[in-house]
C-alpha cells in the first residue's frame, strides 16, 4: 500500500499570491468583527500594504523560473513575473480612486432624518466589502497567467471573475443600471465559463491529461486535424475571448462599463485585460503551438472583426464610458495581433502594450469621476462641451489620455501600437496590420472629436463642474499622465526589462 506523499510546494514562488489571499481573508474578518465606523480606515491601511508586500516579493522573484511551484499546477517564469507586477501596480493606482470616490454608499439626500442623521446613515451604509473583493479578484488574476493545467486555469478564472460580478453592482443604491450591468456580467460570464469547461473537457478527452505539457505533447505528435482537438480549441477560446472583450463575445462590455462604479470600471478595463491576455498568450504560445494552422485563421478573423466593430461603433456613442468601452474592444483587437504574431516580439510588445494601455485607462476613468453635477458623475458627452475652459488642466490630461489611445507619437500608445504591429508584420500577417492601421486612424477621429468638444465648443450646461481632486486622486491622475509620457518618450529601459524576461517556460 502506497503511503501518503506530502505535496511539494515552493512557497517563495507562491508567496506573492499567498500574501494577496491572506490580505483578502483578513479583510473578510475585518468586515465581520470591526465596527462600521472603523472598517474603511482599517481597509485603507490593510489593502495597500498587502499589495505593496506582494509587489516587493514579485520583484524579489524576478529571476525565479519553476514549473513545480505547486505540484506542477503553477508555473513561474518571466512573463508571469511581468504580468503579476503589472497587475499589482495597476491595482495600486485603482485603489487610489476607489478610496477617494464614494460610489458605493447611497446619496445622503435620499435617506430619512435630519441632515446630520442622513450623513451619518450614509457613512454607516458604505460598502467596505469592496476591499476584500478587490484582493480576491487580484489573487485570481495573479494565478490565471501562472496556471499550468486546465483545472488551475478554471479555478483562477472563477476566483478573478466572481468578485468582479459583485463589484460591478456595488453602486446599486445610486442607480439601478448598476444592478442591471452586474446581472448581465454574471449571466454572460456563467455562459462563457460553461464554454471554457466544455473546451477543457474536449482537450482532456483528446490528450488524456489536464497538464499543459501533456496536452502540448499530444498536439505536437498529431496531425492537428483531430475533431476533439479542434472543438476543444474553439470552445476554450470562447471562454478566454469573453474575458478580453473580443467580438463577437463583447456584448457585456459597454453595459457593464457604463453601469459599474467608475473606479471599478477602470479596474476591470485595465487590470483584467493583463491577466486574460497573458493566459491567452501562454495557451496559444506554449500549449497549442503545434496546432497554429488551426487556430491562427480563427484568431485572425476575430482580431479583424474586433478592431473594426470597436472602432466603428465607438463613433456613434454619446456616453463617455460607453465610448471608452468600445475603445477597449478595439484595443483588444490590437492586442490579439500580438497573439497572432506568434513570435518573441509579439510577446514582448503585448506585455508593453498591456502596461501602457492599463496606465492610460486608469487615468482616463479617474478623470471621469471628477466631472459631476448635483446628481453625481456626468458621462453624457454633450455636457462635456466647454470643459477645457472650466478646468484646463483636467481637460488637458483627459485629452492626453485620448491621444495615447489614438497612438499619437510621444505617448506610450504610439510605442505600443508600433511594436505590436511590427511584430505582426514580421510574422507575415499583413492583413491584420493593414486593418489595425486603418482602424487606428478611424479611432483617432472620435478621440479628437471629444477634444474639440472640450476645448473648441462653448459650454451649454452650467451645472457641470470639475470637482477638485483630493491628494490621492491628484497623485493617481498626474502620476498616470507622467508615466504615460515617460513610456512614450523614454521606453527603452522598460522594453529592455521586458525583453530580458519575456520567455515562456514549458
Amino acid at each position: 500500500m502506497t503511503g501518503f506523499v506530502t505535496p511539494k510546494l515552493e512557497y517563495v514562488a507562491l508567496l506573492p499570491m499567498l500574501i494577496i489571499f491572506a490580505g483578502a481573508i483578513i479583510g473578510v474578518l475585518v468586515e465581520a468583527f470591526a465596527k462600521q465606523s472603523l472598517r474603511k480606515f482599517i481597509h485603507s491601511l490593510l489593502t495597500p500594504t498587502t499589495l505593496l508586500l506582494a509587489l516587493f516579493q514579485v520583484f524579489a522573484n524576478k529571476d525565479l523560473v519553476t514549473t513545480n511551484a505547486a505540484i506542477n499546477s503553477v508555473v513561474i517564469d518571466g512573463p508571469v513575473i511581468i504580468a503579476q507586477g503589472t497587475i499589482l501596480i495597476l491595482t495600486l493606482i485603482s485603489l487610489l480612486f476607489i478610496l477617494d470616490v464614494d460610489s458605493f454608499a447611497p446619496e445622503a439626500s435620499a435617506l430619512p432624518g435630519s441632515e446630520e442623521e442622513r450623513k451619518a446613515l450614509a457613512i454607516g451604509k458604505q460598502q467596505t466589502e469592496i476591499f476584500p473583493l478587490l484582493l480576491f479578484s487580484v489573487a485570481g488574476m495573479m494565478l490565471f497567467p501562472a496556471a499550468n493545467d486546465l483545472i488551475t486555469l478554471f479555478i483562477a478564472l472563477e476566483v478573478l471573475s466572481l468578485p468582479l460580478y459583485l463589484m460591478a453592482g456595488l453602486s446599486r443604491r445610486r442607480r439601478l443600471f448598476s444592478q442591471e450591468s452586474a446581472m448581465k456580467y454574471f449571466l454572460l460570464g456563467a455562459y462563457s465559463s460553461a464554454f471554457f469547461i466544455f473546451g477543457a473537457a474536449f482537450l482532456y478527452g483528446y490528450s488524456g491529461s489536464i497538464q499543459f505539457s501533456q496536452i502540448r505533447s499530444a498536439v505536437v505528435g498529431s496531425s492537428g486535424n483531430d475533431v476533439l482537438l479542434l472543438i476543444g480549441i474553439v470552445f476554450l477560446s470562447v471562454g478566454l475571448l469573453f474575458k478580453v472583450g473580443a467580438v463577437p463575445f463583447h456584448a457585456w462590455t459597454p453595459d457593464v462599463y457604463q453601469g459599474a462604479p467608475t473606479p471599478i470600471t477602470g479596474f476591470m478595463a485595465a487590470v483584467t485585460k493583463v491577466a486574460a491576455f497573458l493566459a491567452v498568450l501562454r495557451i496559444f504560445y506554449t500549449v497549442l503551438d503545434g496546432a497554429i494552422w488551426q487556430w491562427r485563421p480563427l484568431l485572425t478573423a476575430v482580431a479583424i472583426l474586433t478592431m473594426v466593430v470597436g472602432s466603428v461603433v465607438a463613433l456613434v456613442q454619446r456616453d463617455v464610458k460607453r465610448m471608452l468601452a468600445y475603445s477597449s474592444i478595439a484595443h483588444a483587437g490590437f492586442l490579439l495581433t500580438g497573439v497572432i504574431a506568434f513570435n518573441k516580439a509579439g510577446l514582448e510588445s503585448s506585455l508593453f502594450y498591456l502596461l501602457a494601455y492599463g496606465i492610460a485607462t486608469l487615468g482616463a476613468f479617474g478623470i471621469i469621476t471628477l466631472i459631476q453635477d448635483s446628481q453625481g458623475e456626468v458621462t453624457d458627452l454633450n455636457r462635456w462641451a466647454g470643459l477645457g475652459k472650466k478646468s484646463p488642466a483636467i481637460a488637458s490630461a483627459f485629452a492626453f489620455f485620448l491621444l495615447t489611445f489614438a497612438g499619437i507619437p510621444l505617448t506610450s500608445g504610439f510605442i505600443g501600437k508600433f511594436s505590436i504591429f511590427s511584430a505582426a508584420y514580421e510574422s507575415g500577417n499583413i492583413a491584420v496590420v493593414v486593418v489595425g492601421v486603418l482602424t487606428s486612424a478611424l479611432a483617432a477621429f472620435f478621440y479628437i472629436r471629444v477634444i474639440v468638444l472640450m476645448f473648441f465648443t462653448d459650454a451649454k450646461d452650467a451645472t457641470v463642474t470639475v470637482t477638485l481632486p483630493t491628494l490621492r486622486s491628484s497623485i493617481a491622475v498626474w502620476g498616470t499622465a507622467f508615466l504615460t509620457l515617460i513610456l512614450g518618450v523614454l521606453p527603452n529601459s522598460t522594453l529592455s526589462f521586458i525583453e530580458n524576461l519575456a520567455i515562456f517556460t514549458r
